[in-house]
């Protein structure tokens, strides 16, 4: 098993090598393509030292911006590599026991960095440590409360019609059913750096534009479903060499965009927003759909919303929290 991972780790990093999008030119000093070389720090709105992550606001030509700095997870293609060529500094030895600074050489102490810019005070709430609250929406609420909460915002998933479109992302989707009513592209979340299997992170999105999130599906909507389960982890094992039963496959609510798309996560990683506050599994979803057509529309769903959160406020406002 060890040695099937680390075959995929180096085909995933070499596959993986120029799907990201435009970069600098061979020869050319990559300071010059940097989008955060003028980025100004303002505050940290989240940090994380168990998922060794940073999340900074700040300005990029004095545009709102955020950057999202990742710690990349050591590779076990690289083990050797890096105790033979890192530079060790004591810092205790007793016994047997003895810990180190390693400072390991540039290419294997790679951080991760996301760029949002501009970004919205939506974006900024979204980072931002927050106290959570647990909501319990029944149909009703839906139907009363959020539905015109989310009709009367303006939330842009242009960026998702740029990847349907193959304006933008082409090159990294991994599979695409073209049908427009049961189709969808598949292609690896940006949470996942495809240089190892065991944080594995793909996102299947619907080609239909009429499907905002769980509470639009009826029993109709079986074919499309059980088309993104198959198809979704046929491609992943095809691709990858993960079979289904090392998947977690699962739809959020409240999603983060609404468009409807469904998460394909490895087994192994313990992906933000998979626990059951949100994370509803696809397998779940279309048995329960099998069952009452009706059900996701009808149904009382929990789901976790931050405190200043505007929808949080239109639950408060209706006596409901």
């Amino acid at each position: 098993m060890a040695a099937m991972q680390e075959s995929e780790a180096k085909r995933l990093r070499r596959d993986s090598g120029t799907g990201n999008g435009a970069a600098a030119g061979e020869g050319e000093d990559p300071a010059l393509h940097s989008p955060v070389s003028g980025f100004t720090t303002e505050r940290v709105l989240r940090d994380s030292a168990r998922e060794k992550t940073l999340f900074v606001h700040g300005k990029i030509d004095d545009q709102e911006a955020i950057v999202i700095l990742e710690k990349t997870p050591i590779r076990q293609d690289t083990v050797d590599e890096m105790l033979k060529t890192s530079t060790l500094k004591l810092e205790m030895k007793n016994d047997i026991y003895s810990t180190y600074q390693l400072q390991a050489p540039a290419h294997l102490n790679e951080i991760k960095t996301t760029v949002i810019c501009p970004a919205t005070e939506k974006h900024v709430k979204k980072y931002l440590r927050q106290e959570t609250f647990l909501i319990e929406e029944s149909g009703d609420d839906y139907t009363a409360i959020t539905l015109p909460y989310i009709s009367s915002q303006s939330f842009s998933v242009q960026w998702v019609y740029n990847i349907l479109e193959k304006k933008a992302e082409a090159d990294r989707i991994i599979f695409e059913d073209p049908d427009p009513n049961i189709g969808f592209v598949l292609l690896p979340d940006f949470k996942w750096d495809q240089k190892q299997l065991h944080d594995l992170y793909l996102i299947a999105i619907v080609h239909r534009k009429d499907r905002k999130s769980l509470r639009d599906l009826t029993s109709d909507d079986l074919p499309l479903l059980k088309n993104i389960q198959e198809k979704g982890q046929e491609a992943i094992k095809k691709q990858y060499g993960v079979p289904p039963s090392k998947l977690r496959v699962y739809l959020h609510y409240q999603p983060s965009y609404y468009h409807l798309h469904v998460h394909f996560t490895s087994l192994e990683y313990d992906a933000p927003g998979s626990g059951v506050e949100r994370a509803h599994l696809l397998s779940d979803v279309i048995q329960n759909l099998q069952a009452d057509s009706q059900y996701y529309s009808s149904r009382t769903i929990t789901f976790p919303l931050c405190a200043d959160n505007a929808l949080l406020l239109r639950f408060k406002e209706a006596g409901k929290l």
